[in-house]
Parts: C-alpha cells; sequence; structure tokens
C-alpha cells in the first residue's frame, strides 16, 4: 500500500470515528485492549496490553490515534494493562464463536466470489446459533458482522464465564459434531413385561427434540416419509444405496414405513434392524450437513482478543455491526455495512487490473487504469489492497 493510500484511509477512518460513538462492551475496564496502525511495509503490527485507562475515552482514542484496526478481550483482568497474561491474573471470559468464509466446506476462495461467500456464511451463522439458542439454551448473545469475511458471536451468559478452555472445546466439539456417536444419541425404552408373561422388550428411540439425536431423526422420518410413497421395486432400489441394505432389508423398511410409520414419527428406530442400520449412516451425513464450522481456537482461547462492533475493518473498509436478532435474516453486509461517512462523495483510485464486484446494490467492472468511484467502493478497493489513492 502506497503512502497516499495509507495516509487517505487513516484520515478518513478518523472522520469517521469523530461521526460515530461505538459502544464498549460490558466491563469495558476490565478487558485488554489492542489495536493495528496504518503503519508502512506489508505486515502489520498489534499494539496490545492496553487497558482503556492506558487508552484513554475511547471516542477520544478512536478519533486521534483513527487506527486500521481495534480489537478488545474476551477475558476481565485484574490488572488488564500488564504485559504478560500472567500478570493481568485472569478473572472471567466471555464465549467467543469465530465464523470465516474461507473456513466454510462449501466455500473455494479462489472461485466464489465475495457476496457469495457471505452467504454461505450466514447460513453457518443461523445454524451456529440454533445450537446456542436451542441445544444450549444460552441467552445473552451478541451478533457481530466482523466487517471482513464472516461472523462473530459473544455469548455473555453467567454460567459461561468462568470456563476453562477444556470445557470451552467440550462445547466446540458439540457444534461440530465432533466424535459424535449414534449410541450416545438413542435412549432405551422398555416395554411390555407383564407380570407373569414374556420378559420386556427393549425399544431403541431418538429424540424428537432437541440436540443431534432430533436432527438424526428428522433425517430418518425424511427417508420413511419418501419411500412410503414409492412402489415396491423403487424403495428398495432406494434403500440399496445404503450400506449393508439387501432387498429383504429394504423390503422391511417399506413394509414398516407404510404399516407403523407412527413408529418411525416417534423416533423407534428398532421397528427393524435396517432402520436402525440406516439411522446410523446418518449421523456423519447430518454432522456434515448440519455442524457450525467454527474457527476453534478462537472458542477455547480465554484470552482471545476480538474485532470492536462500530469500528472499521482495515482490511475492507466495512463496518463491524452489531446486529439484533431479528435483523439477522435481511442483512446485507454488502450494503447495511457501509459507513455512511463514505457515502455521497467521488474519488479517484489507481487500479492495477480488472476488477468485477458489486457493493451497495450496485454491480461494478473497472478495467485497469484510473478511475473515478464512490467513495465507499474506492475505500473498499483500497483496503482490500486491490486499488492505490489516485490523485485528485
Amino acid at each position: 500500500m502506497e503512502e497516499r493510500t495509507r495516509a487517505y484511509l487513516r484520515g478518513r477512518f478518523g472522520d469517521h470515528y469523530r461521526r460515530t460513538d461505538p459502544t464498549p462492551p460490558p466491563d469495558a475496564n476490565e478487558r485488554e485492549w489492542g489495536y493495528i496502525p496504518w503503519t508502512e511495509g506489508p505486515g502489520e503490527t498489534m499494539v496490545r496490553h492496553r487497558s482503556l485507562l492506558d487508552l484513554g475515552e475511547l471516542s477520544d482514542f478512536l478519533g486521534r490515534e483513527r487506527p486500521r484496526h481495534v480489537y478488545f478481550s474476551a477475558g476481565r483482568y485484574a490488572d488488564p494493562g500488564a504485559s504478560t497474561m500472567r500478570d493481568k491474573s485472569w478473572r472471567s471470559s466471555d464465549l467467543i464463536f469465530d465464523l470465516d468464509a474461507d473456513h466454510l466446506p462449501s466455500v473455494d476462495p479462489a472461485k466464489t466470489s465475495y457476496a457469495d461467500m457471505l452467504a454461505a456464511c450466514k447460513d453457518a451463522l443461523l445454524k451456529l446459533l440454533d445450537f446456542l439458542e436451542n441445544d444450549f439454551g444460552f441467552e445473552d448473545l451478541t451478533v457481530v458482522f466482523s466487517g471482513g469475511r464472516g461472523y462473530h458471536v459473544h455469548v455473555r451468559d453467567e454460567n459461561v464465564q468462568h470456563l476453562e478452555s477444556d470445557a470451552r472445546r467440550e462445547i466446540v466439539d458439540y457444534v461440530r459434531g465432533i466424535g459424535l456417536e449414534f449410541d450416545h444419541l438413542v435412549d432405551d425404552e422398555t416395554v411390555g413385561g407383564e407380570a407373569g408373561r414374556k420378559s420386556p422388550a427393549t425399544n431403541r428411540v431418538l429424540p424428537r427434540e432437541g440436540g443431534w439425536g432430533a436432527r438424526i431423526h428428522e433425517r430418518v422420518l425424511e427417508l420413511a416419509r419418501e419411500i412410503r410413497e414409492m412402489d415396491e421395486d423403487d424403495a428398495i432400489d432406494r434403500l440399496s444405496e445404503y450400506e449393508g441394505i439387501g432387498e429383504g432389508k429394504a423390503r422391511a423398511m417399506w413394509n414398516i414405513s407404510r404399516d407403523r410409520f407412527a413408529e418411525i414419527e416417534r423416533g423407534n428406530v428398532s421397528a427393524h434392524t435396517a432402520f436402525e442400520q440406516v439411522a446410523s449412516q446418518f449421523v456423519s451425513v447430518t454432522v456434515a450437513e448440519q455442524n457450525a464450522p467454527i474457527d476453534e481456537p478462537v472458542t477455547t482461547d480465554t484470552n482471545r482478543l476480538i474485532r470492536l462492533p462500530g469500528s472499521i475493518h482495515g482490511g475492507s473498509g466495512l463496518a463491524v455491526r452489531r446486529l439484533d436478532r431479528d435483523e439477522i435474516e435481511a442483512f446485507d453486509p454488502l450494503t447495511d455495512a457501509v459507513p455512511e461517512t463514505f457515502v455521497g462523495h467521488q474519488i479517484s483510485v489507481e487500479l492495477p487490473e480488472e476488477w468485477t464486484g458489486e457493493l451497495r446494490g450496485d454491480s461494478f467492472t473497472l478495467e485497469a487504469g484510473d478511475h473515478s468511484v464512490p467513495e465507499y467502493l474506492g475505500v473498499f478497493l483500497m483496503a482490500r489492497g486491490d486499488a492505490e489513492k489516485g490523485p485528485e
């Protein structure tokens, strides 16, 4: 990045911070703060181990320093400005989840457009929230668009604040579906066995509400609904796709789906051994489709620094946006995270090569060379390293 570009962005970031007032997190005085300034050269230098006492009033600091990136810690400390983690004296930490489009299995960063990457990451966010809200019952959640390629979720329920890294790892394993085994998901249900008669039988039942068991039960139920509408030959062909299911087992499954569908609905996968066999094969498929592909080290790290909502991401020029729960579905980061500071002006930029993309509802195709563009687009291109500031 050339000095002219760096100076322009730093100046305009400062204008943005003087017009806005980012809200600090709870217990801001107990957290470590860090930032990355607009330094020369290809690398970035993190300034950290600062407390708010060191920085001063947050809005004054941001307007004065005009940083490229701003962070605060998940952890709370007795002395957040101490230069070593040991000397800080840890007290508690929020539980942080980070979703980055680059890490999603459905995304190829070399081939997927930025807009499509962000859309895929929102889908992953909704899966994560399903786990956090419904499986764990967390209530104090803050959802944030990172300003870059994904989303952060801050969990501040009291019962997670003092968890050590190992306990946080167990939460990671759950939302990722790591080590999930079918036998751990089913419940044994005793039936029959009246006095003086035959011994009681045991059914194997998947739960219908909550958790991975319910997710797998839904897959079993979908299959039962599908095959009960088929004729026998088509159903046998369909079921033979599963490992260990030959013609005999397939025919039995088809009959059960038609004659004893209510048993499948209530989760009884032992109505026939074939149903249990297929249900167990759904574990890996369901995990692959429905797990939340979070950045694991972020969640297990009780000292992690995370971006400040209301700041600007220095690698995109987009705002780090806190989102209310009912905003998420309609949120479009390429429109809704464009800072108003950069709207309504034209600037000149120099592009070394052709660029195609979309921002704020408009599509752009720019050839290599000099261009006059909306400032929000120019800031986006310069922050990403796709353009340099041109002379006015």
